[in-house]
């Protein structure tokens, strides 16, 4: 990245520590999955995990696959985070690195690691899913790595994040009321307090690129297009658990066909950065610049066209089996 660029990132540190590193919470004030979880030192112990299988004997198939695609996605944490650690800016050289974004990084990550063990615990825990299969499942993952199309720039690889997150809080939120549905209150819970968190982190990634759009708005809007241009791609895109080779066009399926999130909570999300980076009200830009914002500001129109007409197909396609429940079909 030119140095000009690398400077603008060395301004905002001191904005950085107030503004974002604020968004951390300490970790003595953290919920730990524990707290959602039969405590195995209680005399109690096995009554508190029958009664957690009992909860979870309703929900359906569906449900349970996009669960556990949400554990195999949260669990490849350690491929994230060396992306994260790869950017040009927010590279943690020495491992304790004192800049904030150094500082972020580590505590985001630290964060964001108890959301797949929570939900890999309860779920191994009810008996529903195949455990062995989503652990494999996560090892063919994180072996497999991800190509994001964002390289080591931070304006690509912030934009993308704010967009992920957002996406995350929306599908954890949308599986809360999805499980609620059909009765485990608990499961319910910690999938909401889990999109709580991607809440929060969203709105720390959101207001970096509101800083660079403030400090660097032709640059900050033409990564915005290219981003769009490639089309997001989910950290679990090449998810693979030793026999389906379209796992994550199979899982997005089910997740599109429950409401989880679909192609058009995609739209939704993109419309919605649009509008919080005021993305129209832009001035000043050089003519590559307002291409780009033409191209963004009309892309979810496009997109809407499209998309109304597949959601119809989503719905007709044939039943499959899924290894994480027992080669049941779907």
């Amino acid at each position: 990245m030119p140095p000009e660029k690398v400077e603008i990132f060395k301004h905002m540190e001191d904005w950085a520590s107030e503004n974002i590193l604020t968004l951390l919470k300490p970790v003595e004030k953290s919920w730990q999955p524990q707290d959602f979880l039969p405590d195995p030192a209680s005399n109690g112990f096995l009554e508190q995990v029958k009664e957690l299988r009992a909860r979870t004997m309703e929900i359906p198939d569906d449900i349970l696959i996009i669960l556990a695609a949400s554990i195999v996605t949260e669990e490849a944490l350690p491929t994230y985070q060396s992306r994260v650690n790869a950017s040009d800016v927010f590279c943690d050289e020495t491992g304790i690195d004192s800049t904030p974004w150094a500082i972020w990084t580590r505590s985001w990550s630290a964060e964001e690691n108890r959301h797949g063990d929570l939900l890999n615990k309860y779920l191994y825990l009810s008996g529903r899913v195949d455990t062995r299969q989503i652990e494999k499942t996560i090892q063919y993952l994180i072996g497999s790595g991800m190509d994001l199309g964002t390289g080591t720039n931070p304006y690509l690889g912030l934009i993308y994040t704010s967009f992920q997150e957002r996406a995350t809080f929306v599908s954890h939120s949308n599986t809360a009321r999805l499980v609620k549905k059909h009765g485990d209150i608990k499961l319910a819970q910690i999938c909401g307090t889990i999109a709580a968190d991607e809440k929060r982190h969203e709105s720390a990634y959101t207001k970096i690129v509101e800083k660079l759009f403030e400090l660097d708005p032709n640059e900050t809007i033409m990564a915005f297009a290219d981003v769009m241009r490639r089309k997001i791609s989910m950290p679990g895109h090449l998810m693979y658990d030793g026999y389906d080779q379209n796992l994550f066009v199979n899982v997005s399926t089910i997740s599109s066909r429950i409401g989880a999130y679909s192609a058009l909570d995609y739209i939704d999300v993109m419309e919605h950065f649009v509008n919080k980076w005021k993305v129209e009200k832009l001035t000043g830009l050089t003519s590559d610049g307002k291409k780009a914002q033409d191209f963004v500001c009309g892309l979810s129109q496009r997109m809407r066209k499209v998309e109304g007409r597949n959601e119809k197909k989503v719905k007709e396609m044939h039943t499959i089996p899924f290894s994480w429940i027992f080669g049941r079909k779907v």
